[in-house]
């Protein structure tokens, strides 16, 4: 794999960024075309989004999948049609964001334990845990929310010093906002963590997905990102523009003073890791056959389309589904099943966590989480089971629920799979489409279409049959 591509200049650190409006349209300019070579992940139309071209205006010497993964590596000749774009520097590797194999045997409470500070006193409650250690907040945030627990320990120590300086040492500010994030409804570690994963996952997976290509700093600035980024670079520029102006922002970018200054100095250099692990996902990546979560013959009711796949925002790789005898939060009686074969490697505040390669690392593979398992009937950590095999029934438990359903989503080498994408959800041969808007959209198989809605409407139920 290759390292980031060093085009951060002195000029480019020191030159402000310029406002633009958030709908402009990039003026033509006449030079000659990008030579872009294609990174793991890239489709035809998210690579058109983010140069700001039409997927026909792209040439290869080689066909291009109009909607598949590309091959990484592969030599694009592309228009050059934007301006005033953010440094095309690479930063972080996408395997340092998500909760990839490199964040296997990552011990968080052991590393925290080498630095003197306040993040190995601190203990705050939570009503799923009872009074909870700030460490194991960080492993259980990193975990939920398949972010690497790296990253957040280095977001903790740039922004609020939480490994270096003691309880005195802190500020109040430091204390009750270790994230920077202001905000009352905020305070604490834990509502800190959940709100930072939120921005990393938007940047992350909407430039994956293609429907992020421009931030707008704290001064109310707008910057095109760079079109040949990574998704682990525009994660981290989405963040600090979420906190900074512009002017300050391109000074925490900077790669040998600001935050990856930082990084390299608490854990080394992250692409020689990368190099370990990436590609995330191969062109040739397809989802393994999946059946409905229920029994066949029993209606249920798709009740939401792609959606966030834990936080409300970034990737939209979640489906839900009730079984149509709940009501309000109560448990119901209804099963939830396994739609493969796997490993449960997690059974705990209404996740189960199927691995499917049954190596018991849920950072590797294909991995299927299932939220709002009631803790009663759950099946537990370490068993092994069949497609079909009982996991518990549907509630409310674990998470936000406004009533009892399962939320369905896949993962693959730790990284949340769009439902609506290029590995589209496939369930028992319905095919998962977005709608406009988040928990919108459809299954589609044979001509039939199934409506998401949150009612349980007559054109939102969906049964499984006794062949699927």
């Amino acid at each position: 794999m290759e390292g980031p591509v060093n085009s951060l200049t002195p000029t480019a650190l020191t030159t402000p960024i310029t406002a633009t409006p958030l709908s402009a349209t990039p003026d033509v300019v006449n030079n000659p075309p990008i030579l872009y070579f294609t990174q793991a992940g890239d489709t035809l139309p998210v690579i058109a989004a983010h140069f700001g071209v039409s997927p026909e205006e792209i040439q290869s010497s080689q066909p291009l999948s109009a909607q598949g993964l590309l091959s990484p590596n592969l030599l694009l000749v592309i228009p050059r049609k934007l301006h005033n774009t953010t440094a095309s520097i690479r930063l972080m590797p996408d395997s340092e964001v998500v909760y990839s194999p490199s964040a296997i045997g990552f011990d968080v409470a052991a590393f925290a334990a080498s630095y003197p500070g306040y993040l190995n006193a601190h203990e705050e409650y939570l009503q799923s845990t009872g009074q909870t250690r700030g460490v194991d907040i960080v492993a259980r945030i990193a975990q939920d929310n398949s972010i690497n627990p790296r990253l957040l320990l280095a977001l903790l120590e740039y922004q609020g010093h939480w490994l270096t300086q003691s309880a005195e040492e802190l500020s109040p500010k430091a204390r009750d906002y270790p994230l920077g994030y202001r905000d009352a409804q905020r305070k604490g570690l834990f509502r800190q963590l959940a709100w930072a994963v939120n921005q990393l996952s938007i940047g992350y997976y909407g430039w994956r997905e293609g429907w992020l290509t421009e931030i707008v700093f704290a001064d109310g600035v707008t910057a095109r990102l760079a079109p040949d980024l990574n998704a682990g670079t525009v994660a981290l520029q989405y963040f600090f523009a979420q906190l900074y102006p512009s002017t300050e922002w391109l000074r925490v970018m900077d790669p040998e003073q600001g935050f990856m200054a930082l990084y390299r100095d608490l854990f080394g250099d992250p692409w020689a890791r990368a190099r370990q692990v990436e590609p995330l996902y191969p062109p040739d990546l397809t989802q393994p056959p999946l059946t409905l979560p229920f029994a066949p013959g029993q209606p249920w009711a798709f009740t939401g389309g792609p959606h966030g796949a834990w936080e409300h925002d970034g990737a939209r790789a979640a489906l839900d589904f009730a079984p149509t005898s709940a009501t309000d939060c109560r448990v119901s009686y209804a099963w939830v099943l396994a739609s493969a074969p796997g490993l449960v490697v997690r059974s705990a505040q209404g996740v189960v966590m199927l691995d499917l390669d049954g190596d018991g690392h849920e950072q590797t593979g294909w991995n299927l989480l299932y939220l709002h398992i009631a803790d009663q009937g759950r099946v537990p950590v370490g068993t092994w089971v069949e497609a079909g095999d009982r996991l518990g029934h549907p509630s409310c438990e674990g998470g936000v629920a406004t009533g009892t359903h399962i939320h369905f989503a896949r993962k693959y080498n730790g990284e949340w799979i769009a439902a609506d994408g290029p590995l589209p959800f496939v369930l028992s041969g319905w095919v998962a489409h977005a709608g406009v808007r988040p928990y919108q959209g459809t299954l589609t198989k044979d001509g039939q279409t199934v409506v998401a809605s949150p009612y349980g409407v007559p054109k939102s139920l969906i049964v499984r049959g006794e062949d699927e």
